[in-house]
């Protein structure tokens, strides 16, 4: 076969235009879709999905241009190369073919060699734009793993100038901490601490997202996340769950890894916080963060500095926000860095039974 293999759909209503072009195809290697009128052209699309498409243009039911308009109005069969095939001449039909999005024309009867050099160099352009994208797609990807959910969800609302400004907003914000990291990273080289941390924080960054948790910060032995919501008793519940998700991963993984298991402990409060991007202007660039900031973020991390190993401790704000939902127990009043009054602090055990 002289030609790479690639599925042709051929469209036209006139039988032997059909097998003409399939006597042509097939022995150049080249697999082929057959179509007699436009809406059948539209349910082969769909079905086969084609490489390239061989479009005649006076056809029955709907005639070449509105198919090759509808396919190139659509995200994903825009890409596919639309060839028209037409015995129409005139300048006004290719300008109307343009306007619908063809990609290449061939005035009927159609030359064979001509035919195949435009499908050769249609399915090059097409592999070429396939892989861009396709690399394109992958960055992208890979990218938003380290990307905030909700600056996401900001960024497709409204591409073109997101609202990232920092404005106050109910939240509430979980700091996972690995407890004995300080010894960990004495006793044990690098590279085995940072593979270990790796392994339990990528479960984590996924028990996360599941809760659309907003990982803000990160450091050598913690995370911080701040959960969101217009429902202030549905956040702390996320966040709740979310808590108990990381301390159940972690038991499970602590059982596969016998020779290095990690507890961690988490510190976690609610109520109104400064929630938005930060920019920082660095003498080689502009950095953004997502976060939040303020009292409630300074309180949560400060019950994460109490919490011993297994613990998720909360504050007097959460508790008020969980009713009965949850099987809490106090663990009486702290004096807490920065804290200017001793407060009541609490354990979450679990969920109610």
């Amino acid at each position: 076969m002289d030609e790479p293999q690639a599925k042709i759909l051929v469209v036209d209503d006139e039988t032997k235009n059909v097998k003409l072009l399939e006597a042509l195809l097939l022995p150049r290697g080249y697999a082929v879709v057959k179509a007699y009128d436009g809406e059948e052209a539209l349910r082969q699309v769909q079905q086969e999905q084609p490489d390239l498409i061989l479009l005649d243009i006076m056809m029955p039911l709907l005639d070449g241009f509105e198919v090759c308009k509808r396919l190139k109005d659509r995200e994903e069969t825009r890409l596919i190369p639309v060839i028209i095939m037409t015995a129409l001449g005139q300048v006004e039909d290719r300008i109307k073919g343009i306007e619908a999005g063809a990609d290449d024309f061939l005035t009927k009867p159609v030359h064979r060699d001509e035919l195949m050099a435009r499908i050769r160099t249609s399915l090059r352009l097409k592999q070429t734009i396939e892989r861009k994208v396709n690399a394109l797609q992958g960055v992208q990807e890979y990218l938003t793993k380290f990307v905030p959910q909700s600056v996401k969800r900001l960024i497709e609302e409204n591409p073109a100038a997101p609202t990232l400004a920092k404005r106050e907003q109910d939240v509430s914000v979980l700091f996972v901490d690995i407890s004995g990291y300080t010894a960990l990273s004495e006793r044990l080289p690098l590279d085995v601490v940072n593979r270990l941390i790796e392994q339990y924080f990528s479960v984590f960054l996924d028990r996360i997202h599941e809760t659309e948790g907003d990982i803000t910060a990160t450091a050598g032995d913690g995370l911080m996340v701040v959960f969101q919501d217009r429902d202030r008793h549905i956040h702390v519940s996320k966040a709740v769950d979310t808590a108990l998700a990381l301390l159940a991963a972690t038991e499970a993984l602590n059982q596969a890894n016998t020779d290095y298991p990690l507890a961690i402990h988490l510190g976690l409060n609610s109520g109104i916080a400064l929630v938005g991007a930060t920019r920082l202007e660095g003498l080689r660039g502009t950095h953004w963060t997502f976060t939040a900031s303020g009292p409630v973020t300074n309180l949560a991390a400060r019950l994460a500095g109490v919490a011993q190993a297994g613990q998720i401790v909360v504050g007097p704000e959460t508790v008020r926000r969980l009713n009965d939902r949850y099987h809490v127990v106090s663990l009486g009043r702290e004096r807490l860095k920065n804290i200017a009054e001793a407060i009541e602090v609490y354990q979450v055990v679990g969920r109610a039974v």
